[in-house]
């Protein structure tokens, strides 16, 4: 099995913009897009194989039949595809909001996941902010106090961002995207949010969208533990593409690589997920080649073992690791300074 190339699932948001379309090429139903479900595979939405002989299945259809192929030996059939890949444009302010752990989803949620995800700014206009966290001091008390007099903005952090920031989102950490930001988000496979706050605003049905203030105050990390500065990132130069490491945890790696020319990828993670951030190229191996460009996304299934990008392009690269303790060995073997990565 080749690798996969999709066309995402997309979706219509009360605080969407038209960025998705004219910037990506996203074939878009709606005037206002606010998500792409680039790699998906949930009850939600799942995006759709765009090219090969899976041409117009869906990715969780193929897992149903290839999840070996796909996810490797190590993956037991029938659980549940763990990432959920995402590009988000923010026209307007999204809600601020905070996501469960594993342990709260399973109990309050049926047992969904936990959200912990991670952000890669790829347009920003000047002065666009995001929230996250909130200021130091704040307490739960102070924190519901805010929010009972209205005062909920005086207590939340404020970080402004330009393109290639990337931020650690873990669950419990409250945030928002602020208007004016495009990014890519990795995150668990879960699309379970909850509502702190919404600036008063009227949802696409006429009604105002619904608050979640008692599960948000259970879910949120009031100890201040979290940094809400970019992740500096370590970076290692081979040949012609620059790797930069940033986020190591036991549900996701995230790094971009910068091409300019070629660079060989052995697979060493039983499967791998790329999205082309900037410029084009083709991916080549033991399959029929593929070009890619800006916006796209794909999956390296555990049957590839080797395959090069070639060309000018910047990549955002996700996977599960087996183990954080031995990828973090792997990687400083590779010459990656731990201290400059954010691991977990």
């Amino acid at each position: 099995m080749g690798p996969l190339l999709f066309e995402p699932d997309l979706k219509e948001r009360i605080w969407g913009g038209e960025k998705l379309k004219n910037l990506y090429g996203k074939k878009t139903p709606f005037k206002y897009t606010g998500e792409s479900w680039e790699v998906a595979c949930h009850e939600h939405g799942a995006s759709i194989i765009a090219t090969g002989p899976y041409k117009g299945r869906t990715l969780c259809e193929l897992l149903q039949t290839h999840s070996h192929h796909i996810l490797g030996e190590g993956h037991e059939k029938g659980n549940k595809f763990p990432l959920l890949v995402k590009i988000i444009d923010a026209k307007e302010d999204l809600s601020v909001q905070v996501h469960p752990d594993d342990t709260y989803a399973k109990i309050i949620e049926n047992g969904e996941l936990g959200k912990s995800e991670a952000w890669v700014v790829m347009e920003a206009d000047e002065g666009a902010r995001l929230i996250i966290g909130l200021k130091k001091g704040t307490t739960q008390e102070t924190f519901i106090e805010a929010l009972r007099t209205n005062q909920l903005e005086q207590v939340l952090n404020e970080v402004e961002v330009k393109p290639g920031d990337v931020f650690n989102i873990p669950a419990g950490l409250i945030h928002a995207i602020g208007k004016g930001i495009l990014l890519a988000e990795v995150q668990q496979n879960s699309d379970t949010t909850y509502r702190v706050y919404d600036w008063n605003r009227i949802g696409l049905d006429g009604q105002s969208r619904d608050l979640h203030i008692d599960k948000s105050k259970e879910t949120i990390d009031f100890l201040d533990s979290y940094s809400t500065l970019p992740v500096h990132g370590s970076t290692v130069v081979r040949e012609d593409a620059k790797h930069t490491y940033y986020i190591l945890n036991q549900y996701f790696a995230l790094e971009t690589i910068e091409i300019d020319g070629s660079d060989r990828q052995l697979n060493e993670n039983s499967y791998e997920i790329y999205m082309v951030l900037e410029g084009f190229g083709q991916l080549e191996g033991d399959f029929e080649s593929l070009e890619v460009k800006k916006g796209d996304s794909l999956l390296i299934p555990a049957t590839c073992i080797a395959y090069t990008f070639t060309g000018k392009m910047k990549l955002l690269k996700t996977y599960v690791p087996s183990s954080v303790k031995d990828t973090l060995k792997k990687l400083e073997v590779k010459g990656v300074q731990k201290e400059a990565i954010t691991i977990q």
